[in-house]
């Protein structure tokens, strides 16, 4: 794996690793790359323009459909509701294809796409909304609902049918002949909301930069793992597929599944709410070749009784992050499966989601580790009291 990292990392390689200082520090950067999600968005769709990126129920949409689609937010957010760079803009809505438009036509037009918890409550909702200073929030109807509910609600909202096809469902947001603003790596481009240690969910920033290194850190890890399988003699075959089942409004969901699919070209099974059952038929009929989620998601299917009635080869890996597996269930995933193997990756909101990954065999022969750091931006020590690394075994 460390050859074959080194290779795309190198200089001469598609992702090739440079230095960049930030706030005093000489940090790893991925270069020749988009470093904002604008142009990364308008390069992957021009790419990948005629095939499918979307499949929510009965509709399919390219991925120059939903580009253009997001171009027409953009416009309308700029021209009719007045964003700028930097305003704060909500996106409180379950999983669709309205939610991924408005996210990309928020940062398209210079805004900050402020990820609202779809399970929070009135009051958890207006608390995070004032917390970060909302300008503008888009909420499905249950959650506009429960906007309602706000005491003093001074955010102005907008209610998106999601259960509506794409077009229909934006319709007030109507192209206008605006020009776009030109953001910089530097601008902030998402607020997420943590817990982390207290227990008070808190927004967490973001800006450009951040979220697409995040993103290539992770296309690097995948691009390894398929140049390994072609070396193998099995390289992958057809257009990748990955179910949509976590909340977008988590990490998980915004960066390694949403996001990296447009540079992987992969297409996106949109679930609205889980369901074992749902999730292998779906996997079935569009030919899913990755799976992630919460351990308890790849466990109910493993164990499900009717798991025999679905084909499940398509998919080569069941990913899981949030929680360590038991040992048990990884060891059972890669003996009953018939075929994918077991991974399991950890990070952050604050770091985009990247930190360390386990993978595969070497999963299989760890089942308790949380796996090796993520080249090539990640690096890891264990310190003691002083900050000095420890020696292998010790505890710091």
């Amino acid at each position: 794996m460390d050859a074959t990292l080194a290779a795309l990392t190198g200089p001469e390689g598609p992702l090739a690793v440079g230095r960049v200082s930030v706030d005093g520090q000489e940090l790893p950067i991925i270069t020749g790359v988009p470093q904002t999600l604008p142009p990364y968005f308008a390069h992957y769709c021009a790419e990948h323009a005629d095939k499918i990126f979307l499949v929510a129920g009965e509709e399919r949409l390219t991925f120059a459909q939903v580009h253009a689609a997001a171009q027409c937010v953009a416009q309308a957010l700029v021209a009719r509701y007045r964003i700028v760079p930097g305003k704060r803009v909500g996106i409180a809505m379950r999983n669709s294809p309205s939610w991924i438009v408005l996210y990309m036509g928020i940062v398209m037009a210079g805004g900050v796409a402020t990820l609202l918890n779809g399970w929070w409550q009135a009051e958890e909702l207006g608390a995070a909304m004032a917390d970060v200073e909302c300008s503008l929030v888009f909420a499905d109807p249950a959650r506009g609902r429960r906007m309602c509910a706000i005491g003093a609600l001074s955010v102005p909202t907008v209610t998106i049918d999601d259960s509506l096809p794409l077009k229909q469902a934006l319709a007030g947001l109507d192209p206008a002949a605006v020009e776009l603003p030109v953001v910089s790596p530097t601008d902030p481009a998402t607020i997420l909301f943590t817990s982390g240690s207290t227990g008070q969910s808190k927004g967490a920033i973001s800006d450009h930069r951040a979220v697409t290194q995040g993103v290539y850190n992770y296309l690097a890890q995948a691009l390894m793992m398929l140049s390994i399988a072609t070396q193998d003699g099995s390289p992958p075959d057809g257009q990748p597929a990955t179910l949509l089942n976590v909340p977008l409004f988590h990490v998980t969901a915004e960066v390694p599944v949403f996001l990296q699919s447009f540079a992987m070209g992969r297409k996106l099974v949109l679930m609205p709410k889980w369901d074992a059952e749902e999730a292998m038929r779906l996997i079935a009929a569009e030919h899913v070749t990755y799976f992630v989620g919460v351990p308890l998601m790849s466990f109910e299917i493993l164990t499900h009784p009717n798991r025999a009635d679905y084909d499940l080869s398509s998919v080569t890996d069941f990913a899981a992050g949030g929680a360590p597996r038991p040992v048990e269930h990884v060891r059972r995933i890669a003996d009953e499966m018939g075929g994918p193997k077991p991974l399991l990756g950890y990070g952050l909101t604050e770091t985009n989601g990247i930190g360390c990954g386990n993978f595969r065999d070497n999963y299989l022969d760890k089942p308790n580790s949380t796996g090796r750091p993520s080249a090539p931006l990640v690096d890891l020590a264990i310190l003691d009291d002083f900050g000095r690394p420890v020696a292998q075994g010790q505890r710091g």
